[in-house]
């Protein structure tokens, strides 16, 4: 008798324990019952997702609930207001304000020890960084936030030459700058030498103007020069026993042709400029036949043609710094032409053959300040207004 009633104490006991535990661990015995934890001033239950299993990922911790300053962090915010709210030009001026930033420090900077933010708003940029950095970055707001998003003008002028031998007649005129993209090169000139070089590659049968655009560019953003047409090709063949001749052709397209995105930022006083010029090129070289078998019921040795295109492309990304009064000149090198051109063959009638490529030229890129409102900037030299280099800042 002794021995059954404490057996079923024993029972009463475990099933207590189980419905506390139950209740304290978060009510998630039951395989489909809803998993629940406490908030954190311990009033109130509230739903979470059920595990899928156990966790094997990191550790995650909420921290000690303040920022790292072990390297004598601090925290800043500054009014971009006066820059933003006079762009037009884009949903997000800001954002322009954030990328210069970016550029100058490294991205590393602030992806790396020590710890450091970056954000902004459309009046507000925060920024929790070293004492350093802070100085950097306000300069660089400065230089925002001094123009107003003032609207400078540019002359920005894309051209060809079949060969580049027009070098050898400019060689005194140009003044070489740092590159870093492999087989392009820099000079600056002065205006009347640019204006004498600009004649004479006029006067030469293989020179071609592609852009000559006068940009207006708010301070700090980006404007884009493109010449873009899309070139439709036979990408591929798909098997249809319900149409005629027993497949559908799968049509393609590529888009050749150039892109060139400029962003300037004038200094503080206006006598220098720090710009990042973008340029890509894609061109269709040729397109390879591959014959394909399509047989059906009444045409068993069908065949059909597909191409498969051959493709040229050139990447350049650079930063450079030159005085507003001189004329910034970049030589891309024997590229792809910008403008894409059907080549014609030799004799008419007649396809061209196929080991034939697309035609190559110097691509030349002028950039010269016009000033503001076409007024032409007054330049006073320093010394700290040498060009200066930017190897790995972007």
């Amino acid at each position: 008798m002794l021995a059954r009633l404490f057996a079923v104490g024993l029972i009463l006991v475990v099933g207590a324990d189980q419905i506390c535990g139950q209740t304290e661990a978060g009510r998630s015995e039951g395989p489909n019952a809803p998993a629940w934890r406490p908030l954190g001033d311990g009033t109130a239950d509230t739903p979470v997702t059920p595990d899928r299993g156990p966790r094997s990922g990191a550790k995650v911790t909420n921290g000690n609930g303040t920022l790292p300053n072990q390297h004598g962090q601090v925290w800043r915010e500054y009014d971009i207001g006066p820059y933003t709210v006079r762009v037009t030009s884009t949903k997000r001026p800001e954002q322009a304000v954030v990328d210069w930033i970016l550029q100058e420090t490294g991205y590393e900077a602030w992806h790396s020890e020590p710890l450091g933010i970056l954000s902004a708003t459309s009046r507000t940029l925060y920024v929790y960084h070293t004492a350093e950095m802070q100085a950097v970055v306000a300069d660089l707001v400065d230089r925002f936030v001094r123009s107003e998003a003032d609207t400078a003008t540019f002359c920005l002028r894309v051209a060809t030459v079949d060969h580049p031998n027009w070098r050898a007649r400019a060689y005194r005129l140009l003044r070489p700058v740092p590159v870093q993209t492999p087989g392009v090169k820099a000079w600056l000139l002065q205006k009347e030498d640019a204006g004498v070089l600009l004649a004479e590659l006029r006067r030469r049968n293989d020179y071609r103007e592609h852009s000559s655009p006068h940009l207006m560019v708010n301070n700090g953003q980006s404007t884009v020069v493109s010449a873009i047409r899309g070139r439709t090709y036979l990408q591929d063949v798909a098997l249809r026993s319900d149409v005629w001749p027993g497949f559908e052709a799968e049509m393609g397209q590529i888009d050749e042709g150039f892109s060139l995105d400029f962003s300037p930022l004038l200094s503080a006083n206006r006598q220098m400029i720090d710009a990042t010029i973008k340029c890509n090129i894609d061109q269709v070289e040729k397109m390879i036949p591959v014959m394909l078998d399509v047989p059906t019921a009444v045409a068993p040795r069908q065949r059909t043609k597909i191409e498969v295109p051959q493709m040229i492309q050139f990447r350049f990304h650079e930063r450079f710094r030159w005085p507003v009064d001189q004329v910034l000149l970049v030589g891309m090198g024997m590229v792809a032409l910008p403008v894409p051109v059907d080549s014609q063959p030799l004799v008419p009638g007649l396809p061209l053959p196929l080991g034939s490529s697309s035609p190559r030229a110097d691509l030349l890129v002028f950039v010269e300040a016009k000033g503001k409102s076409g007024e032409a900037p007054r330049v006073t030299r320093t010394p700290q207004d040498e060009p200066k280099s930017y190897h790995g800042r972007y």
